[in-house]
């Protein structure tokens, strides 16, 4: 089993040296950076040299990178402020391009494999000039992507435009075949369910982001403290057409919490129980 680590846990304070070295001492070997300037500054060529170096030094790799979801915090500009590569409005779409490239650009420099990707942001109904927009702008990121050897996978998010039958409809009807998906359990648990959600991506998905709640808001908790089915997700993963990493992205619950202690624990529980469910099916 795959262990990765988001680092949307840490998304209010800067990556460091030490955070990689305590990722590493916790046994996890690969991490998602969440593309946040004030975490982790994808512009920069210094930053990402550094990240490169932290990397190296604790012998972690780098999986993936999840697209900026702000607009950068700068003069002249909406600090804060949602971009979408979905928006209708051409100079706002095209910004939103713009800044998921500087992300795509990280692997010139720092080789990962996957470019997270939401379809927007927010409850966004999946209207025809959305759909048009998210065409348009995946149509050029496609390319770019796969000239840096990245694959973009796209999220299920908790909207239309994000919802796993949106997101098929999408590849099947504009043939973005490059495209793949990352499937995001405790947006599953939310929306539709994990299993209906799981079937209808399932032949896409390379990559995944593991997390609990009580299927009402977006807790992002450890897996097991909330109401998804483990047992029953697990069996989606043993059957999956291909090894799927487990990717854990958490919120901070409380000052320090949960712990890497705790991180690894959840990691430890989820591996035990997908090793038994492995051994089940071989049996029958």
């Amino acid at each position: 089993m795959e262990r990765v680590l988001s680092t949307y846990r840490f998304i209010a304070q800067p990556l460091s040296l030490g955070l990689i070295g305590e990722v590493a001492a916790a046994g996890i070997k690969s991490v998602e950076v969440f593309c946040v300037h004030s975490h982790f500054n994808y512009r920069s060529p210094q930053s990402i040299r550094d990240l490169g170096d932290w990397l190296n030094a604790h012998g972690v790799a780098l999986h993936s990178l999840h697209s900026p979801t702000e607009r950068e915090s700068s003069a002249g500009r909406d600090s804060g402020s949602p971009i979408s590569i979905c928006d209708p409005e051409r100079t706002r779409r095209l910004d939103a391009v713009d800044e998921v490239k500087r992300a795509l650009d990280v692997a010139e420099r720092l080789p990962f494999r996957y470019l997270v990707q939401h379809m927007g942001h927010g409850r966004q109904s999946a209207d025809g000039r959305k759909l048009d927009a998210a065409f348009n702008s995946l149509e050029h990121l496609a390319i770019f992507a796969k000239q840096r050897g990245v694959t973009i996978a796209l999220e299920n998010t908790p909207s239309e435009m994000g919802s796993p039958e949106t997101l098929q409809a999408l590849i099947r009807e504009t043939h973005l075949i490059d495209l793949r998906f990352c499937f995001d359990f405790g947006h599953a648990h939310i929306e539709e369910g994990v299993a209906k959600s799981f079937e209808t991506m399932r032949d896409r998905i390379v990559t995944t982001h593991f997390h609990d709640n009580h299927g009402d808001t977006d807790e992002h908790l450890l897996p097991f403290e909330g109401t998804i089915d483990w047992d029953g997700a697990l069996k989606l993963v043993a059957a999956a057409p291909n090894p799927l990493p487990f990717v854990i992205e958490l919120k901070e619950q409380a000052a320090g919490s949960p712990t890497m202690s705790q991180i690894r624990a959840a990691l430890d529980k989820l591996e035990r129980e997908l090793e038994s469910e492995q051994e089940r099916s071989s049996e029958n």
